[in-house]
C-alpha cells in the first residue's frame, strides 16, 4: 500500500497542470481524490494533505498541485467574517449600507466605484439572500453569489 501511495505521489508531483481544490488546498490528498465529490472525499483529501507535511512539501517544491507563487484566497476570510458577524451583515444588507457590508464587499474585492451598486443590489435581493431556507453561512453566501452572477457589474466579483 505504501508503495502505491509513493508512486501516486511521485506521478502527481511531476504534474504541474493540476489545480488545487479550493476547499482542501493542494497536496497528495488533492491528487489522490481528484475528480471525486462529496463530503468524505473532501475530508480524506484535506486530512491527507495535512498529514506528514506533504502539503508543505508541495508548496515548497511547486508539486502536488501546489503553486509557489499562489495567492491566499479571501474566500475563507469571507466565510469566517460573515459567520461571525451574520447579524450585522444581515442588518446592513437590509438597509443597503454599513460597516459590516463594506467589509464583505472588501473581502469580495468589490472596487470602490462598484460598492454603491453592490449595496443596493444586496438590499434589493435581501429576501433571496437571507431566505428562510438559508440557515448557514455557506447557504447565505451561495445565495449572494447567485444574485451577483446574475448582475453584469457584480458578476466579476462573485466568489
Amino acid at each position: 500500500m505504501m508503495k502505491k501511495l509513493l508512486v501516486v505521489a511521485l506521478l502527481a508531483g511531476c504534474s504541474s497542470f493540476a489545480m488545487a481544490d479550493q476547499d482542501v488546498g493542494c497536496g497528495l490528498g488533492t491528487m489522490i481524490f481528484s475528480g471525486q465529490s462529496g463530503l468524505l472525499p473532501k475530508v480524506f483529501a484535506a486530512t491527507t494533505n495535512g498529514t506528514f507535511g506533504n502539503q508543505t512539501f508541495g508548496i515548497t517544491t511547486g508539486t502536488l498541485g501546489c503553486e509557489q507563487d499562489g495567492v491566499i484566497s479571501s474566500r475563507a476570510k469571507l466565510s469566517m467574517y460573515t459567520g461571525s458577524n451574520i447579524e450585522n451583515v444581515a442588518r446592513d444588507m437590509s438597509v443597503g449600507h454599513g460597516d459590516s457590508l463594506n467589509v464583505v464587499a472588501d473581502l469580495m474585492g468589490v472596487k470602490d466605484q462598484d460598492k454603491a451598486h453592490f449595496f443596493e443590489t444586496t438590499k434589493a435581493n435581501f429576501g433571496k439572500i437571507f431566505a428562510p431556507e438559508n440557515k448557514t453561512t455557506g447557504q447565505i453566501l451561495a445565495a449572494l453569489h447567485q444574485v451577483m452572477v446574475q448582475d453584469a457589474t457584480l458578476a466579476p466579483y462573485a466568489v
